[in-house]
């Protein structure tokens, strides 16, 4: 058997790893586990989300909704306007889903797809 999933990694490049560190350090106000020179890893229990440049990684993503990282939170609107304070522009304002969980869709700086999830 395989999994759970113990980890995500987001792959930028060199010039623009701290643009993208800063906005999941900074902006999002996510907590690094280890942060040094061209690498970033954050971590929730046994899950990693890192950062990490790759010499075959170019610009930003092509198709940024082929992977879409799920954050969770537990007041929506409060994090949707302490990130709009920050900067975010939201391709999707919180809204709730017919399942009963809410959730607000934005981009990180290489245009990877991010939501907000708040479960019903």
């Amino acid at each position: 058997m395989v999994g759970p999933i113990n980890g995500v990694i987001i792959w930028t490049t060199v010039e623009r790893h701290d643009a993208m560190a800063s906005f999941y350090r900074d902006t999002l106000g996510l907590n690094p586990r280890s942060d040094r020179e061209g690498f970033i890893n954050f971590e929730w229990g046994d899950f990693r989300l890192t950062i990490s440049c790759h010499s075959q990684v170019e610009g930003r993503a092509s198709d940024p909704l082929r992977v879409m990282v799920n954050l969770a939170t537990e007041d929506i609107h409060a994090d949707h306007s302490r990130l709009l304070e920050r900067g975010v522009a939201f391709s999707r304002p919180p809204e709730q889903e017919p399942w009963g969980g809410w959730i607000a869709t934005f981009n990180d700086p290489d245009g990877n797809t991010l939501q907000l999830l708040q479960p019903a």
